[in-house]
């Protein structure tokens, strides 16, 4: 006892004249964690350039963990093009990746290059398939558009663009569209240590498309012969394209739960009930089917009001889920940014109502428009970081950092468990053996050879090899 009173008596000099309290003391602390809630933000190749390279990649990351953010939802699926090296996308079109307009000898595996920086940064990593049955931009010459005409849903005039939003779809109905949309996703899913994946407002069906030669004749079979109506809006027919929006949304749940357990399986629809009106999207109706872990409606409303009005109704449509319906808040608009006064209250009353949590659109208006204001917001050095809801406490751990012991081989300590062995060399990170990763069967020690010079070696916990946990 009488050894413990002089760090004691030091711990309580500290609290009563505002001293700082010994470092032995800070270490032994509990680490301090602030309430569960999702903290996300979507990030893009378009309009900014948090990760636009992998220099930029690494910083971004290490940033929106400094603020205090959970979770990033990361573009792999955009305008026709898969983000990652997709054996889906080559057989079919014989292209297997494009970020943007960048030539072939600038691409990068973008799933694998932000999914190793978010990790090292204990964020949790959802694949987001942005562009879901969108084919293309209306500009956007592509592939898809180009190769596959009869897979596009039409307007009445025959169109593939039409007035209501300024893309290409491709037809929700159709197998190939399904096959092909759930064929990339599964691939990633094997592929990468995925935490979720998430499809944007795009699953769905604007409703005055639906007039393809393919769509009107199974509208046909199944009406006794009767043509679907003129009225792009009869609420019978927008019903009828909903029902089949809402076929594929529980196949696509099945199906990546049957593949991966563990995964967070998420939507980003737009608002209800606009969703259902103008998307033939009934979002609520997968909600009460027990589809998806994770719904964020886009209630990108450019002041605290608007937001204040539409948000309950969001949480409303999640039913008995209120906690699995995360705001959507828009930092940055075609109208220009959000005041912090607005984005703090928007943030405020996602805590009161709903409680789920929030993700921000997108990665620039945390990184450049308000991130002081956000960092001192979440304050994590006083409150902790704030746990994801929906994953076990500790789902990604810090690297464990090996050391170089002799030539190609470098050594650590690590519990029983499977990694993937990531080494950085010339400044990037890459996984070794990707197929197998790194199989640890003991606590104790670990050696790895690397198979030439490397920088730094790390591990990163491997869950694809989880039993299933309770979600």
């Amino acid at each position: 006892m009488t050894r413990r009173l002089p760090a004691l008596l030091l711990a309580l000099t500290a609290v009563l004249f505002g001293c700082a309290a010994p470092a032995e003391a800070q270490r032994n602390r509990p680490a301090r964690q602030a309430p569960a809630e999702i903290r996300g933000t979507w990030m893009t190749t378009t309009a900014n350039d948090a990760i636009s390279s992998p220099e930029k990649t690494a910083e971004s990351m290490a940033r929106l963990r400094e603020i205090g953010l959970n979770t990033v939802y990361v573009e792999c699926w955009k305008n026709g093009y898969t983000e990652f090296p997709s054996q889906v996308m080559d057989d079919l079109i014989g292209v297997p990746m494009k970020i943007n307009a960048a030539p072939a000898e600038l691409q990068r595996d973008l799933v694998e290059e932000t999914l190793i920086e978010a990790h090292r940064n204990q964020l949790i990593y959802i694949a987001w398939f942005e562009y879901g049955f969108m084919a293309a931009h209306k500009d956007t010459d592509n592939h898809l558009r180009r190769e596959f005409p009869e897979w596009m849903t039409l307007t009445q005039d025959g169109e593939m663009v039409g007035d209501q939003n300024p893309f290409v779809w491709m037809n929700p109905l159709r197998p190939e569209s399904r096959e092909l949309l759930l064929g990339i996703v599964l691939e990633a899913v094997d592929k990468y240590d995925l935490d979720g994946v998430q499809l944007d407002d795009r699953i769905a069906w604007p409703v005055t498309m639906g007039y393809d030669p393919y769509t009107v004749a199974v509208y046909k079979s199944e009406h006794r012969g009767k043509a679907p109506p003129k009225d792009p809006r009869d609420p019978e027919w927008v019903q009828w394209r909903a029902d089949k929006v809402t076929e594929f949304a529980g196949e696509f749940y099945r199906e990546l739960k049957a593949a991966r357990p563990n995964l967070i399986v998420s939507i980003s629809p737009a608002i209800w009930r606009w969703s259902l009106d103008n998307y033939a999207c009934d979002w609520p109706r997968w909600v009460r089917n027990g589809w998806m872990q994770e719904y964020l409606p886009q209630v990108y409303r450019p002041t605290y009001e608007r937001f204040a009005a539409d948000w309950p109704r969001q949480v409303e449509a999640g039913g008995r889920r209120p906690k699995d319906v995360i705001a959507g808040i828009a930092i940055n608009l075609s109208t220009g940014d959000m005041p912090w006064s607005d984005l703090r209250k928007k943030i405020d009353i996602t805590r009161k109502i709903g409680r789920g949590g929030h993700c921000h659109w997108f990665s620039r208006g945390v990184l450049e428009t308000h991130p002081e204001r956000l960092l001192a917001y979440y304050n994590v050095e006083r409150h902790g970081h704030a746990p994801h809801p929906g994953l076990p406490a500790g789902w990604r751990p810090a690297p464990i950092v090996l050391q170089n012991t002799s030539g190609t081989t470098w050594a650590g300590e690590a519990p029983a468990g499977h990694y993937r062995v990531i080494v950085k060399r010339d400044g990037r990170w890459s996984r070794l053996n990707p197929e197998t990763g790194h199989e640890h069967a003991e606590d104790g020690a670990v050696s790895v050879d690397v198979g030439g010079e490397a920088e730094a070696v790390e591990l990163l916990v491997d869950r694809r090899h989880d039993a299933p946990f309770a979600q």
